[in-house]
């Protein structure tokens, strides 16, 4: 048997095949996730997993807006505002789509100064991310302050269809707490790209994670806005 015969053998028996390969190829991380680092691959894995956590809830609301019986409320009435004495259809969820879009630029421009090794600026734009996710949330809580004073509740409203509470109060809350959530996770990542926690190792890929995330609760927030608030 030849030299290059053997070493062939040798190979093809230090790679064991099926499930067995599969497992070694993933924990090994050399052929699954060629260039994607273990971080960003958990990150998109649980982007996707909430993915389908949303669509549900989107599908069932749709589907029970469609089949309901009773007159479903009109939005641009219930989330008015009476402001000088005019009434203004949707204005504060207008306000609050802009500052979560707002964010998503803070925060992309932060990942672009992370990247350029600016510290200070990196940091400074997650905290302005931060700073606008938490406004967003104060408007959500004055939101559903104001409705559940005017009776709304998970069982019943007096605007219509019952379901309405119960739907309003599952996906905008759902959406709350991913957004409260991101907040607190910008506010540790900058600190850490402050302390220099990523300058010592010279990878800012943790900055990128945590945009990922973040722009995913925008997107989010984008089809809330037009399926709960504009339908």
């Amino acid at each position: 048997m030849s030299q290059q015969t053997q070493e062939m053998t040798g190979n093809k028996l230090h790679q064991p095949d099926g499930w067995e390969g599969f497992n070694e190829d993933w924990s090994s991380d050399k052929e699954t996730f060629k260039s994607v680092s273990w971080g960003k691959a958990m990150m998109w894995i649980f982007l996707l997993s909430d993915t389908f956590i949303f669509g549900s809830f989107l599908t069932g609301y749709m589907a029970v807006r469609m089949t309901t019986t009773e007159l479903w409320p009109n939005s641009s009435e219930v989330f008015a505002l009476t402001i000088a004495g005019q009434h203004i259809p949707l204005i504060l969820i207008a306000i609050m789509t802009f500052v979560l879009i707002s964010s998503s630029g803070t925060m992309a421009m932060a990942v672009n100064f992370a990247y350029r090794k600016n510290r200070s600026a990196c940091a400074a734009l997650m905290i302005a991310t931060a700073v606008l996710g938490a406004c967003f949330v104060g408007m959500q809580v004055f939101e559903w302050s104001k409705l559940i004073e005017e009776g709304v509740r998970p069982w019943g409203n007096p605007f219509g269809a019952a379901q309405f509470g119960s739907t309003f109060f599952m996906i905008t809350g759902f959406h709350g707490l991913h957004v409260s959530a991101g907040v607190i996770y910008l506010t540790v990542v900058a600190f850490k790209v402050l302390r220099g926690d990523f300058e010592r190792t010279g990878d800012y890929q943790g900055v990128e994670i945590a945009g990922l995330y973040w722009h995913f609760v925008d997107l989010v927030w984008v089809f809330i806005f037009a399926f709960f608030y504009l339908w």
